[in-house]
């Protein structure tokens, strides 16, 4: 039996979840402690991104355990405990299209091509369940289908929340099977542009250092042995004083890649909050990465295609601080 069945209304704008009866439907996620918080109910709230009410209930069901026990909302957190969490998802979710602003620079019956702003989420997933790049291509698109996973239809690849620029969606099972195999098989080329710490020795590199989930602290990857493997190509098109302008080319899809390989190597992007531990001298309100050049064959012509994105202007500007200080 089928873990989930979908429904797609006639208007394309909603689509519905109904999970089956007899299964239980949740997700599960699960942090370790680097340092001391003084209250679990707020210290959920900065990881998780959600209310405080939101989280004072989510406690007072059992569904957050610490160092495998539950705890009260104003309980102090210890370094090196787990803090395990049980998320119920709701019984029936529904997908309704919003209208958020998109800026689509391709359209044809069997895919679109987004530039993505800072900030949007791609899919839905704890913490973001609405406001997300889906609902918004579920409003703008009628014609998407409900392929590749009920949260994230026509999702071939995605791009982290403050991460910018270019990516591709399906429209259709035929475009999705074309342009996850393309991805796969690496035909389909990703391109970045990142603005990091510290200077290179050599005008092309590669890393090449398998990636997995951070071993204390759950919401980061890491590089690590037990980890997939993972390459990232980088061409240094500027030095600065203190900083890198790079074009990274990706061989893979694993969650944070450049900005882990970059942190792992010595030069985490600029403002990364995550991978990042420097000041931010720069203005950058999130990370400096923007995906700018994206080529593929067309699923349907097989014609091979290419589009490219400017980086936006806070990364612009922080770029011309940077040559002001070389």
């Amino acid at each position: 039996m089928n873990r989930e069945k979908v429904l797609l209304s006639a208007s394309s704008e909603e689509l519905r979840l109904i999970q089956d009866e007899e299964e239980s439907w949740e997700e599960s996620i699960s942090y370790y402690l680097s340092e001391a918080a003084p209250r679990l109910d707020l210290w959920l709230v900065s990881q998780l991104g959600i209310s405080r009410n939101q989280v004072q209930k989510l406690i007072s069901s059992g569904a957050i355990t610490v160092g495998g026990k539950q705890l009260n909302a104003a309980a102090t957190l210890q370094p090196g405990l787990e803090v395990a969490i049980t998320w119920p998802l709701p019984r029936e979710l529904q997908l309704v299209g919003e209208d958020i602003p998109l800026d689509i620079v391709y359209e044809d019956s069997h895919m679109v091509v987004v530039n993505k702003a800072k900030g949007m989420v791609v899919h839905p997933a704890v913490g973001n369940w609405t406001g997300t790049l889906v609902q918004a291509l579920l409003y703008h698109c009628r014609d998407l289908q409900a392929i590749g996973g009920t949260l994230r239809p026509g999702i071939v690849h995605r791009l982290d929340k403050d991460t910018t620029g270019l990516l591709v969606v399906a429209k259709n099972e035929n475009a999705m099977n074309s342009l996850s195999h393309q991805l796969k098989e690496r035909s389909m080329t990703r391109e970045y542009l990142a603005l990091v710490w510290g200077g290179f020795a050599d005008d092309t590199g590669s890393i090449a250092l398998p990636i997995g989930r951070h071993p204390k602290e759950r919401q980061k990857m890491a590089v690590t042995p037990s980890g997939r493997a993972a390459q990232t190509d980088y061409r240094v098109l500027a030095r600065f004083k203190e900083w890198s302008w790079l074009a990274l080319t990706l061989y893979s899809g694993r969650t944070h890649q450049i900005r882990v390989h970059l942190s792992h190597s010595g030069h985490p992007v600029v403002g990364d909050p995550l991978y990042g531990s420097r000041p931010n001298p720069l203005g950058l309100t999130s990370q400096g990465l923007h995906a700018w050049r994206l080529c593929l064959d067309h699923p349907a012509s097989g014609n091979r295609s290419c589009w490219e994105s400017q980086p936006p202007p806070e990364l612009s500007r922080a770029l011309e601080l940077c040559a002001l200080r070389k």
